[in-house]
């Protein structure tokens, strides 16, 4: 697993929809004024995010996007493997290889366990 802005851009959005997403579908012009990010980039990674069956999209009056699944049901893992792939680490075999190997899959591993809806527990914790 690799760590990028896209990753990063990726979760802090899906956040956004996790926190606002009560009463309606929101909309990524939403997002981006909440979350600073270009309307065009968050199309983009929502585009990844619908393919991997992460979020719905609603057209028309009201719509927007929701999670497909419960929060609860949702890793940080699933969010960012979505939008930048698993790490390929074929190829050439530097002399580091073993080492950047065992550190993606143990950060894989971590993001695994922490759900989206606890992230959200620890923000409303953090507001509060």
């Amino acid at each position: 697993m690799k760590l990028s802005t896209k990753g990063r851009y990726a979760v802090t959005a899906v956040m956004d929809l996790v926190l606002h997403q009560q009463q309606h579908p929101v909309t990524l012009s939403d997002i981006s004024r909440r979350q600073g990010i270009s309307l065009s980039y968050l199309e983009q990674l929502f585009s990844h995010l619908r393919r991997a069956g992460l979020v719905q999209g609603m057209r028309g009056p009201g719509g927007g996007y929701r999670l497909a699944r419960s929060a609860e049901d949702v890793s940080v893992a699933e969010v960012i493997t979505a939008v930048d792939g698993p790490i390929d680490m074929d190829g050439d075999r530097c002399l580091t290889h073993d080492l950047w190997d065992e550190l993606s899959g143990q950060l894989h591993e971590l993001l695994s366990d922490i759900s989206l809806a606890s992230l959200a527990e620890r923000e409303a914790q953090i507001e509060q």
